[in-house]
């Protein structure tokens, strides 16, 4: 932790598997921050590609972990966490790159509001090979929910033409590039788990912003903190995706809403809800078959999740009315006050790019 007076400390965690064509460029961009107190850990999950050859000229810069097998995101973002002793961290995908002042901003905007837990910059797409677009398109500006229990990237795949340039204070942050605060870590976790482990990969950052919420934590929306995501995973190509992924897709999103969801979510939505239970069940009869096995590893692990459930509903902060008012058919928002120095400003491309854009101030599926 940095002492009294120090800049706030902060460790970027990454978890890497088979990610070779990303990571140079990501590490690149982490160690271009102007923002000094960083420490940078990486987990590989048994990677078979290049990516150890990729991380050798960092070695000497990065804490790094070479698992013997893929324990999935969740697990390899909380053993990176527990090497760290920061105020805050950075989860970071591989396949993202930062915007040179990104840290800097989003510790700035974060620390000026001690109940912000979370912050989240402006997430921007990348080309597969890590160019940077000409025209910026969004990938995400934090997280929303729907009635029905759906959650989507806030803006994911609109064209930037400022209507996302304000803070805000919004639902959650995509872990592809998240800053959480470490008193907030401490305080949703359970039993020493950050990312619940039970979920493997997908939909864990919703699942601990839900649970940040109804522990009484906001996320903060930061327009000035820009970086660049290659985005793989998104609805409209589900059907592309790999069986595994969509498994895991299919079990997380009822594992999330059996610890998450309260009693009086179900009242006031239950229709919706049912709705897309009978959509989602519908899928995975007809066409979606391996997504089946969802549902024993549900039902093997209830006990344990009902356990998680029990613990934050005991501690739960938030009232039933505050948590409703997130879900809705439109991305939900409040005005957050901007940093003393926000004004108009310059958005930095990441490193290695001389390009500089000008902006003036102003989907996750279920």
């Amino acid at each position: 932790m940095s002492g009294k007076g120090a800049r706030p400390s902060v460790a970027v965690t990454i978890v890497t598997y088979n990610s070779a064509k990303y990571i140079g460029h990501c590490l690149e961009s982490v160690f271009a921050q102007d923002y000094a107190a960083l420490q940078v850990i990486v987990i590989d999950n048994a990677s078979v590609d290049a990516t150890r050859l990729e991380l050798q000229p960092f070695e000497h810069r990065i804490t790094l972990v070479l698992n013997r097998e893929n324990a999935g995101f969740a697990a390899g973002q909380n053993q990176a966490m527990a090497l760290s002793n920061t105020d805050w961290v950075l989860t970071l995908n591989p396949d993202v790159r930062l915007g040179a002042s990104f840290v800097s901003e989003l510790v700035a905007a974060a620390e000026a509001d001690p109940e912000v837990g979370s912050a989240c910059g402006k997430l921007l797409r990348m080309a597969p090979d890590c160019e940077i677009p000409k025209q910026n398109v969004f990938d995400s500006t934090g997280i929303f929910f729907t009635p029905n229990l759906r959650h989507f990237d806030r803006g994911s795949g609109m064209a930037d033409d400022g209507r996302f340039d304000r803070y805000e204070y919004v639902f959650g942050a995509t872990g592809a590039a998240a800053l959480y605060r470490r008193k907030m870590i401490d305080d949703v976790s359970y039993e020493g788990e950050f990312f619940d482990c039970d979920f493997f990969a997908y939909r864990e950052d919703t699942d601990v912003a839900w649970r940040a919420q109804l522990l009484g934590w906001k996320c903060l929306y930061t327009p000035r903190a820009i970086a660049y995501h290659v985005r793989s995973v998104l609805p409209e190509n589900r059907r592309s995706l790999p069986a595994v992924i969509n498994m895991h897709s299919v079990k997380n999103r009822f594992l999330m809403r059996i610890k998450n969801a309260t009693l009086d979510l179900y009242r006031r939505f239950w229709f919706p809800i049912t709705v897309r239970d009978c959509v989602v069940i519908g899928g995975c009869l007809l066409y979606e078959f391996r997504s089946l096995r969802a549902f024993p590893l549900i039902l093997r692990g209830l006990s344990r999740t009902r356990l998680k459930r029990r613990d934050i509903m005991r501690r739960r902060r938030a009232t039933d009315e505050y948590i409703a008012r997130w879900f809705s058919r439109q991305p939900v928002s409040y005005p957050a006050a901007a940093p003393p120095y926000s004004s108009n400003f310059v958005v930095t491309t990441p490193c290695g790019s001389d390009a500089h854009r000008s902006a003036g101030h102003s989907r996750h599926s279920g």
